[in-house]
């Protein structure tokens, strides 16, 4: 399928855009590349593969919630000023 004038102006019409003279051209070879581009993907044979829903199978895989302590939470907790455990401690803002 070519893109021509009379092509572009119906697309022009159903999309509501007006589109300048001197682009004119280059949006009718950028359509025309889309196009031809669609075209090589419709002669690929797929008769072969099943549909993929999605690209995963069997579902999320999911990593396990291990803890990993290291050193750098203790030398950031030993710099700061106040904390409990491995949390930091702030002076209450709000009665």
């Amino acid at each position: 399928m070519q893109i021509d004038e009379k092509l572009l102006n119906k697309l022009e019409k159903l999309s509501a855009l007006k589109i300048n003279e001197e682009k004119r051209q280059s949006v009718i070879n950028e359509l025309s590349e889309i196009v031809n581009f669609v075209d090589k993907l419709n002669t690929l044979d797929l008769s072969q593969n099943e549909v993929a829903i999605s690209t995963l199978k069997g579902g999320t895989p999911l990593r396990t919630d291990d803890e990993k302590t290291s050193e750098v939470v203790e030398n950031v907790l030993k710099n700061s000023p106040y904390h409990e455990g491995k949390f930091f401690s702030v002076p209450k803002i709000i009665e």
